[in-house]
């Protein structure tokens, strides 16, 4: 069993991660930036090592100096949490080669699904559906033009070491192409160094469907059911869902067993995340995997009962899955919706600063996963969400009443959040009937008042 283990993440993540470690007896070590010093898992930890300045750069990026923080303070497992180096391959390398059990699937398998088109190469192997798109990358713009022919328009350009919608660009004819691949292009080489991209059909306003994979080393693998992550705004997850309104028992079976074989087919250990876009008529077609947990992971622990973080952890310590198949029941429901410090009035923009009052709302069938706290200032430098809220109910529309309920007690003063945006959607017929697709919220903000959300 781990008996220390070293956080490599902030806000609510490092937390989460912190009271798992807890409830199985594993010692912690948080690593901060000079701006998260006054942050609760820091507070919480048994210990905690300064790593450097404010920015993420300098600090939750710097492999090395979490690496030397790891080894003054010998732990024996390192938790990455989501973000910063929870995909870097490099890192985890370097984890094994001092001896520190990289908590998470081998430096392989990271390389190989953060690859996009070596993943869509492995799915085509293990015969799960991809989109049709071309085979492998395409590095120039003349060949990209005849294969996107090929293909038909319109098509996602995508890099290959993509993520958060970054180096991910529409064409929908040929006269608009070149200038969609290039840009693509070069977002893709200023955010991750690889301005490799390649093509795929674009799919018109399908669902986002994700299927929660266990591993463990001795070959099991289990699947815990969907999330439905639709509603997206600028291919950002804004609201996520267990079970999806919208797919059928059929297809949610067909996908459970797509992604298992997906993951066994490379030995998968870890937690890891297979995500599908469902189109109109029910097909589904693989487009990644993530190789972490994610974000929404409460929202299948609370449908299911398992605590993927401290399976996570188990697993990592040589233990084989605490769970077979047969064991997942899933006969409950749950909504999250993000909240982000940010303002929707002025196109969501970042709202950094120190909170006043903050109160978090309760009750039955209510879950806050957040760090924050009356009088804790949000550092300007990382990502904009600093909560998450979480309803369970027997039925979709008991979740989405009890989520209502809970936005409209939770008080954040001194800073914007997202939150009346949050419950507008909430409320919205559209989404309450389960009709949201890709494209909800470009279409709620065409059509809804800007003074019902703001």
């Amino acid at each position: 069993m781990l008996k220390k283990v070293l956080i490599a993440n902030r806000g609510e993540i490092a937390l989460r991660i912190v009271r798992a470690c807890n409830e199985l007896g594993i010692k912690t070590l948080a690593v901060y930036s000079e701006a998260d010093e006054q942050s609760l898992h820091v507070q919480l930890a048994d210990e905690a090592i300064c790593i450097g300045p404010a920015a993420s750069n300098l600090s939750y990026l710097k492999s090395d100096r979490i690496i030397a923080a790891a080894e003054i303070a010998d732990v024996d497992g390192i938790h990455p949490g989501y973000g910063f180096l929870a995909e870097n391959a490099d890192f985890a390398e370097q984890c094994a080669k001092c001896n520190i059990k990289f908590i998470g699937p081998g430096s392989e398998a990271i390389i190989n699904f953060g690859d996009k088109a070596k993943a869509r190469d492995m799915a085509i192997k293990a015969k799960v559906p991809v989109i049709p798109g071309s085979d492998g990358t395409v590095d120039n713009e003349k060949e990209a033009l005849i294969v996107a022919k090929q293909i038909g328009f319109p098509v996602i350009i995508k890099a290959v070491a993509g993520g958060g919608g970054k180096g991910m660009r529409t064409a929908h004819n040929a006269v608009t192409f070149a200038k969609e691949y290039n840009n693509a292009r070069n977002e893709a080489e200023k955010a991750f160094g690889n301005g490799a991209v390649y093509l795929e059909r674009f799919l018109d306003a399908p669902r986002h469907i994700e299927i929660q994979l266990l591993g463990d080393q001795f070959g099991n693998v289990i699947h815990l059911g969907e999330r439905d992550c639709s509603v997206q705004r600028r291919h950002q997850k804004v609201i996520e869902e267990a079970p999806s309104p919208f797919i059928s028992d059929k297809i949610r079976k067909q996908m459970g067993r797509d992604a298992v074989k997906l993951a066994k087919s490379v030995n998968y250990e870890g937690a890891g995340t297979v995500e599908f876009l469902v189109d109109g008529n029910g097909d589904y077609f693989f487009i990644e995997m993530n190789t972490r947990i994610q974000v929404e992971h409460g929202v299948t622990e609370e449908v299911t009962g398992v605590d993927l973080v401290k399976e996570q952890l188990l697993i990592a310590s040589g233990l084989p899955l605490s769970y077979k198949q047969e064991d997942i029941k899933i006969t409950k429901h749950c909504i999250e919706c993000r909240v982000c410090a940010e303002d929707p009035a002025r196109n969501f923009a970042p709202c950094p600063g120190e909170i006043g009052l903050y109160y978090a709302p309760g009750g039955h069938g209510v879950r806050i996963d957040s760090h924050c706290y009356s009088g804790y200032t949000i550092p300007p430098y990382y990502d904009s969400m600093i909560a998450k809220v979480m309803t369970i109910a027997k039925t979709r529309e008991l979740a989405l009443d009890r989520m209502d309920r809970a936005l409209g007690e939770y008080l954040i003063h001194g800073i914007k959040t997202n939150i009346s945006f949050s419950r507008a959607i909430i409320r919205d017929p559209i989404f309450r009937e389960g009709k949201a697709t890709t494209k909800y919220i470009e279409e709620f903000l065409e059509r809804v008042p800007k003074d019902l959300y703001t």
